[in-house]
C-alpha cells in the first residue's frame, strides 16, 4: 500500500492550504512541503530494492472484469521522475512562498500546485493504462488552473485555454491509442503490456495505436507542430513555469515514450515519426529562441528545443540513445528549473523581462549573475557542466545515425542553443546597465537558495558524473530499455570522438552567430513568420462554427430536446427490431384475477386523466399521487414488499413537498396554442408507449439469454451478507457503493434547495398577487394538531421497527427515514413552520453530514480490514435473556442512509416552508 499512499499524499496536502492560510503563508507552505517530503522519503525507502533491479508494485483490484485496477509500479524510471517531481517540487514551494505578492490568493495557488503534483505522481506510478489516463487528464486540468492563475490577465486566460485545448485533444487521441494497445496485449496492466512486444508490433493495429499514443505524447511535450501552446503558457507565474514547463508536465510525454519504449520502439514507423518530430522541434525551436526578447520566452522555446532533443534520442531506438535521453532529462530539469527561477528574480528586481531593456546586472546582482552563468552555460553545453555531458552523448548518437541530415540538424540545434544561451546571459548581465526605474539588487535567500541548490547539482554532476548521477541513470535506463545498462559518463572521450568535433563546431558557430546577431536579427525581422496564436484562434473558431452547425437543432427548447431524443430512441428500436433475429416466446401467459385487472385499469385511467387535466396543477398532483398509490399496491401484488413500502412513503413525502411548491405557482399551467403540436406530441407519446409495452410484453414471454444476477444475490444474501432480505443486502452490501453515491446526491440536492431558498429570502422575494391561491381558512385546525401529536410517536415507532428489521424483512434505513419524515411533515402541516422549528434540536444539515460520515466510516473500515470498500461483516450475539440476534456492519451503513434521507427530506421541507411563510407575509403586506 506504500505506493498508493505516495500517490495520495499530494491530494491530501491539497486539502490543507484552505485550513492553514490563516496562520500565514509560511506555515501553509511548510505543511504542504511536509507532505511532499514525506512522499519523497517513502520513495527513497525503496531505493535499495530499485538499485538491486527490483520492481516494487502495489495491486488494488478495483474493477478487474473491466481491466481497471489501481495498480502502482516503482522502478528505476519511476524513481528518476519521482525525484524530479518531488525534489524540484519542494524547491518550487519554497520559491513561490517568497515570489508571489502578498495580495495573491496563495492558498489557492498551493491547492492547484499540489493537485498537479499528485496528478504527475499518479502518471509515473500507474501500472494500469486506464488509471494512467485518469491522471493524464488531471494534469491537463490542473495545469489549466495554474497557467490561468492570474485570470485578470487576458494572456493568462488565452494561454490556459490553448494549453487545455491542445493537450486535451491529444489526450483524447491517446485514450483511443491506449485502448487499442490494451486490446492487443489482452491486458490494461503496464507490466503485462511490456512483455507483449512481439504481439503488439505484429498486430495490424500497431500503427494506429502508435500514431494515437504519439499524438498524446507530442501534444503534452510540445513537439512540432503542437509546440505553440508552451510559450503562451509562460503567462503563468514564474514558479508555475519553472515547475510545469521545465521539470514536470512537459516531461509527461517523454515519460510515456520511455515507459512504452520496450514495446513500441525498434520499428521503421517509430524511428521515422519520433526521430523526425524530435529533430524538427529541436532545430526549429532553437532558431525561434535565438530571436525572442522576453526572458521567459527564450527559456520556453529553449525548453521546446530540448524536449525535441530528448524525443529525437528516444526515436533512434537504440539502448545508448535511450540512455542519453534519460540523462538529458535529469540535466535539463536541473538547469532549466533554475533558469526560470532566476528569470523571475530578474523580473522582480527590474520590473521587466524584456532583454532589450536589461543589461549590466552582474554588479548589482552578483549572486543571481553567478547562478545564471552556471545554468545558462550548462544549457549551452559548455564543459565542465552537466549540460555538456548530455549534449555530447546526444551528438555521439546522432553522428552514428543515417541519413546525413540527422547529425547535421543535431549540430545545427546545438549551435543555436549556444547562441541563445550566451545571448540570454550576456544581454541580461553583461554590458552597460540602462537606467532602471528602481535600483536592482539580489533578493533574500528565500528566492536565490532554490536555484542555487540546482546550480550546485549542475556543477556536481558535471565534475563527478559517475558518483552523482550514473547510478540513477543506469536504473532509469535499465527500466526504460528492459536491458541492463551501465553507462560510462565522462567529460573526455578522446580526440577520435565525433561528438567532440561536432561540439566544437557548435560552440564556434554559436559564438559567431552571437557576434553576427544584429545582422541576423534584421533578416529575421524582415522574413515572413506564421503566428501560432492566429492560426490556433482560426482553427478554434472554425471548429466552433462546425459544432454550432451540428447542434443548431438544439435551440434550448426542452420540448424539442425531448422530441429529438424520443424519436431517436424510437427509430433505433425499430431498426433493431427490423434487422435483428427474434427468439420465439416460450412462456405461457399468466391468468390475471379481476381485482388486479381493475387496479391496472384504474392506473391507466388515472395516468390518462393526469395527462388530460395537467393544466389544473392541484388536480394533476392528486392524480399523480393516485398513480403512485396504485403502483405501490401493484408492487405488493407482484411480491415486492420493499418496493411497495418505498413507493408509498416516497409518494406521501413527494406530494407533501409538491403541495408546498404549488404555493409559488399559478393554479393552472399555460395553455398550448398550437393544435398541430398537440397532435404531434400525442402521436410520439402513443408510439413510444406502445413500443415500450410491446418490448416489455415480448421480454416477459421469453427466457433470459444470459442468467440474471438476481440468482446470485438470492443465493448469497444470507451466507455473504448475513441477511434474509435480498433487497436490503443488495442496497447496503452488494451494491452499497451505488447507494453511497445516491445518498450523497440526495444530500447535495437538499442543500441546493436550502441555498436557493436562502438566496430568495435574502432578496426579499415574494410571489405576486396573481399567484395567490385563496384563503385557506384556519391554518392550524385543532383536530389536525391533536391527531398529528399522536401520529408522530407511532411513526417513529414504526420507523424504528422498519429500520431494525430491514436486513431480514421488508424495511431498511431508506424507508425508515421516510417514515420518520412523514411524522414530522405532519407536524409542519398541522402546526406550522414556526412551531416545528422552535422544537427542533438537531439541525438537518448536521443529519445529512452525519449520515454521509457514518456511511463513509463504514466503507473505510472495510479498507482497514483489507476488504473492498463498503464490504460488510456480521456475527451472531447471545445476550441472556434475549435470543440469539445478529449484529452486522451493514446496519451502520443503513444508519447513514437513514440520517441522510431523513435530513435531506426535512431540510427541503423546512426551506420550502420558510419560503412559503415569507410569501404569505408578503401577500398580507400587499393586501393591507
Amino acid at each position: 500500500m506504500s505506493l498508493a499512499l505516495i500517490a495520495s499524499l499530494p491530494f491530501v496536502a491539497a486539502l490543507t492550504p484552505a485550513l492553514t492560510q490563516r496562520f500565514g503563508r509560511k506555515i501553509a507552505t511548510l505543511i504542504v512541503a511536509a507532505f511532499t517530503a514525506s512522499a519523497l522519503a517513502l520513495i527513497l525507502q525503496h531505493l535499495p530494492a530499485i538499485m538491486a533491479g527490483e520492481v516494487v508494485t502495489t495491486q488494488i483490484n478495483w474493477l478487474p472484469n473491466l481491466g481497471l485496477n489501481a495498480n502502482f509500479r516503482l522502478d528505476g524510471l519511476t524513481l528518476l521522475f519521482a525525484l524530479l517531481i518531488l525534489g524540484i517540487g519542494l524547491l518550487i514551494q519554497t520559491y513561490a512562498c517568497f515570489y508571489l505578492d502578498k495580495s495573491e490568493p496563495y492558498a489557492r495557488f498551493l491547492i492547484y500546485l499540489m493537485l498537479f503534483q499528485g496528478a504527475m505522481l499518479g502518471i509515473i506510478l500507474s501500472d494500469n493504462i486506464l488509471l494512467l489516463l485518469v491522471f493524464w487528464e488531471l494534469t491537463s486540468l490542473s495545469s489549466f488552473l495554474l497557467i490561468g492563475f492570474w485570470s485578470h490577465l487576458p494572456q493568462a486566460r488565452q494561454g490556459a485555454r490553448m494549453a487545455l485545448a491542445t493537450t486535451g485533444a491529444g489526450g483524447l487521441a491517446m485514450i483511443a491509442g491506449m485502448m487499442i494497445l490494451g486490446d492487443i496485449a489482452d491486458s490494461y496492466d503496464i507490466s503485462t503490456i511490456l512483455t507483449q512486444k512481439a504481439a503488439i508490433q505484429a498486430s495490424p493495429l500497431y500503427l494506429p495505436a502508435l500514431i494515437l499514443i504519439l499524438l498524446g505524447a507530442f501534444t503534452k511535450s510540445a513537439q512540432f507542430p503542437f509546440h505553440f501552446w508552451l510559450p503562451h503558457a509562460m503567462a503563468a507565474p514564474t514558479p508555475v513555469s519553472a515547475y510545469l514547463h521545465s521539470a514536470t508536465m512537459v516531461k509527461a510525454g517523454l515519460f510515456l515514450l520511455a515507459r512504452l519504449w520496450p514495446v513500441l520502439s525498434g520499428t521503421p514507423e517509430w524511428f521515422w515519426i519520433v526521430t523526425s518530430a524530435g529533430l524538427i522541434t529541436m532545430a526549429f525551436a532553437a532558431k525561434v529562441a535565438l530571436f525572442k526578447d522576453d526572458l521567459k520566452a527564450i527559456l520556453a522555446y529553449s525548453t521546446v528545443s530540448h524536449l525535441g532533443l530528448i524525443t529525437f534520442l528516444f526515436g533512434l531506438g537504440t539502448k545508448a540513445a535511450a540512455t542519453a535521453a534519460i540523462f538529458h532529462i535529469l540535466c535539463h530539469a536541473t538547469f532549466k528549473a533554475a533558469l526560470f527561477m532566476l528569470a523571475g528574480i530578474v523580473d522582480h528586481a527590474t520590473h521587466t523581462r524584456d532583454i532589450k531593456h536589461l543589461g549590466g546586472l552582474r554588479r548589482a546582482m552578483p549572486i543571481t549573475f553567478a547562478l545564471a552563468s552556471i545554468t545558462s552555460l550548462s544549457m549551452a553545453g559548455i564543459p565542465p557542466l552537466n549540460g555538456f555531458l548530455s549534449k555530447e552523448m546526444m551528438l555521439e548518437e546522432a553522428a552514428h545515425s543515417a541519413p546525413w541530415i540527422i547529425p547535421l540538424l543535431a549540430t545545427l540545434a546545438a549551435l543555436l542553443s549556444v547562441a541563445y544561451s550566451l545571448r540570454f546571459l550576456s544581454y541580461t548581465f553583461l554590458g552597460a546597465a540602462p537606467a532602471y526605474a528602481h535600483a536592482p539588487h539580489d533578493p533574500g535567500p528565500g528566492l536565490w537558495a532554490p536555484p542555487a541548490l540546482l546550480a550546485a547539482l549542475v556543477v556536481a554532476i558535471g565534475l563527478a558524473p559517475m558518483p552523482m548521477a550514473a547510478w540513477l541513470v543506469d536504473a532509469a535506463a535499465s527500466a526504460t530499455t528492459a536491458q541492463p545498462v551501465h553507462a560510462h559518463i565522462a567529460l573526455w572521450h578522446g580526440l577520435t570522438s565525433p561528438a567532440l568535433w561536432m561540439s566544437l563546431a557548435a560552440v564556434g558557430g554559436g559564438l559567431a552567430a552571437l557576434g553576427l546577431y544584429p545582422a541576423l536579427r534584421r533578416i529575421w525581422d524582415a522574413s515572413p513568420k506564421p503566428q501560432a496564436k492566429p492560426i490556433f484562434d482560426n482553427c478554434l473558431s472554425a471548429l466552433t462554427k462546425i459544432a454550432q452547425g451540428i447542434t443548431a437543432v438544439h435551440n434550448g427548447s426542452l420540448s424539442r430536446g425531448f422530441v429529438l431524443a424520443l424519436l431517436s430512441v424510437l427509430g433505433l428500436g425499430l431498426y433493431a427490431f427490423q434487422t435483428a433475429p427474434h427468439l420465439p416466446g416460450s412462456r405461457a401467459l399468466t391468468p390475471i384475477a379481476l381485482a388486479p385487472a381493475t387496479g391496472f385499469a384504474l392506473l391507466m385511467a388515472a395516468t390518462l386523466a393526469a395527462t388530460i387535466l395537467h393544466r389544473q396543477r392541484l388536480l394533476a398532483l392528486l392524480l399523480v399521487g393516485i398513480v403512485g398509490l396504485i403502483l405501490s399496491a401493484s408492487f405488493a401484488y407482484l411480491s415486492a414488499p420493499d418496493l411497495a413500502l418505498t413507493q408509498i412513503t416516497v409518494e406521501v413525502v413527494t406530494v407533501a413537498l409538491m403541495l408546498l411548491c404549488l404555493n409559488f405557482l399559478p393554479k393552472t399551467s399555460p395553455r398550448e396554442t398550437v393544435a398541430l403540436r398537440k397532435i404531434r406530441d400525442g402521436a410520439i407519446a402513443a408510439s413510444l408507449g406502445i413500443a415500450t409495452a410491446a418490448l416489455a410484453y415480448a421480454l416477459m414471454l421469453r427466457d433470459a439469454v444470459f442468467p440474471p444476477i438476481s440468482a446470485f444475490h438470492l443465493a448469497q444474501s444470507l451466507p455473504g451478507a448475513g441477511g434474509h432480505n435480498a433487497v436490503n443486502t443488495i442496497i447496503v452490501d452488494f451494491r452499497g457503493y451505488d447507494t453511497y453515491g445516491e445518498i450523497i446526491v440526495l444530500g447535495i440536492a437538499a442543500l441546493l434547495i436550502f441555498a436557493l431558498t436562502e438566496s430568495l429570502l435574502a432578496s426579499k422575494w415574494a410571489v405576486g398577487p396573481d399567484h395567490v391561491t385563496g384563503d385557506a381558512g384556519d391554518p392550524h385546525p385543532i383536530m389536525l394538531q391533536t391527531a398529528t401529536r399522536l401520529i408522530l410517536p407511532m411513526a417513529m415507532l414504526v420507523g424504528t421497527y422498519l429500520f431494525l428489521r430491514g436486513h431480514n424483512a421488508p424495511g431498511g434505513g431508506f424507508v425508515a427515514g421516510l417514515v420518520f419524515a412523514i411524522g414530522l411533515v405532519m407536524q409542519y402541516i398541522a402546526s406550522g413552520q414556526d412551531w416545528a422549528a422552535a422544537r427542533r434540536r438537531i439541525p438537518f444539515h448536521a443529519m445529512i453530514g452525519a449520515g454521509v460520515l457514518i456511511a463513509s466510516a463504514t466503507g473505510i473500515g472495510s479498507f482497514i480490514a483489507g476488504r473492498p470498500f463498503l464490504t460488510s461483516n456480521y456475527t451472531h450475539v447471545h445476550l441472556p435473556p434475549f435470543e440469539d440476534f445478529e449484529l452486522a456492519t451493514a446496519a451502520l451503513f443503513d444508519l447513514g442512509v437513514f440520517l441522510c434521507v431523513f435530513g435531506a427530506v426535512m431540510l427541503a421541507l423546512d426551506a420550502l416552508a420558510r419560503l412559503a411563510k415569507s410569501n404569505a407575509q408578503a401577500q398580507r403586506t400587499e393586501t393591507t
